[in-house]
């Protein structure tokens, strides 16, 4: 009932009627004035109307006042509105400026992605470059053994690569790849370890196929020194041993190089700290296979070459032993 009080309906009535009220006084005021007395006393009916009168007046100056109110309230409500429009705009052009900082905001993180991708990338290529080997040989350190052996056999990831290495500045490029719970038949028998040839910027330049012979050391990381050596030579007719027109080529190498009982041994010497390390050697100068043991218990501090002179020694020592114990037969 307020809200329609305050309704320009209802204050147009209300005058209506007052108006209509205070001509009818006016007639009868014109009625009634004769009757006063001399003595200037007001009839009743007079003074009641004169009081009504006022009121009215009062009332009119109130719906008047009302209707000016309601007129300004009209006003405020149209500006509202009007500024309502203005921010309804701008909230739209603000909610599409927001997406396109978020399709911005998408489009940087994408990059950022990309970007740390490449910085990944560029810091293994750093650390390769850090421990790469331009003789032919490496050691590869297997760190964190006992994880990598429960991936394998839990076939989370069921064989590791090393690092590659290189015969030379410009000759071919190469890897490790191990099994540690074994591959095919050797496997959860023996620890599988294979020479992988990789693709180089050299190739070209290289002979194929390749035919030097490998040879494999699982260190003894006690003083006893029993180190696992096993070597083969590469089929040439084999594509392992191509030139390689990917990035790898087949894996080749000693399915049954280690049994896995031996390297299981709690306390066993060929992992120590958590910690196993395998030498993969290429053999340019046909090691003899009895000189294998001594060539790989030489210290792999010393430079190369001074292991290759130290090897030559060995092997001429081992020459002139031999000829003196013929000399020294007694004949018949």
């Amino acid at each position: 009932m307020e809200d329609h009080y305050l309704t320009e309906q209802h204050q147009h009535a209300v005058l209506k009627v007052v108006r209509q009220m205070s001509q009818i006084d006016d007639r009868q005021m014109d009625i009634d004035l004769p009757q006063t007395t001399t003595a200037g006393v007001s009839n009743p009916a007079t003074a009641q109307l004169e009081g009504l009168y006022e009121m009215l007046n009062i009332l009119v100056g109130c719906i008047e006042t009302l209707t000016r109110d309601e007129q300004h309230l009209s006003n405020e409500s149209l500006q509202m509105q009007i500024k309502l429009s203005k921010l309804i705009a701008e909230s739209s052009k603000v909610k599409l400026s927001v997406e396109e900082s978020n399709t911005l905001l998408k489009g940087i993180k994408h990059s950022q992605d990309i970007v740390n991708e490449d910085l990944m990338s560029l810091r293994d290529e750093i650390n390769d470059l850090k421990y790469v080997s331009y003789d032919g040989t490496f050691i590869w350190k297997i760190t964190n053994f006992k994880k990598k052996m429960i991936d394998a056999q839990s076939e989370i990831q069921i064989s590791i690569y090393s690092l590659p290495f290189y015969s030379s500045p410009n000759g071919y490029k190469m890897r490790a790849r191990l099994y540690l719970n074994g591959d095919g038949n050797a496997r959860r028998t023996h620890m599988s370890l294979f020479f992988v040839l990789m693709r180089s910027l050299n190739d070209p330049i290289l002979k194929f196929p390749f035919h030097y012979k490998v040879i494999f050391c699982l260190y003894d990381q006690t003083p006893e020194k029993r180190h696992i050596i096993d070597s083969f030579r590469p089929d040439i007719k084999s594509s392992s041993f191509q030139r390689p027109r990917s990035n790898m080529n087949i894996a080749s190498g000693i399915p049954k190089f280690c049994p896995l009982s031996l390297i299981q041994q709690e306390g066993n010497p060929y992992i120590q700290d958590d910690t196993m390390f395998i030498k993969i050697m290429v053999d340019f100068g046909e090691i003899h296979k009895t000189l294998l043991p001594y060539a790989l218990s030489l210290n792999p501090g010393l430079p190369i070459h001074v292991q290759q002179a130290m090897i030559k020694q060995e092997t001429e020592r081992r020459i002139q032993s031999q000829s003196d114990e013929q000399l020294q037969i007694p004949e018949g």
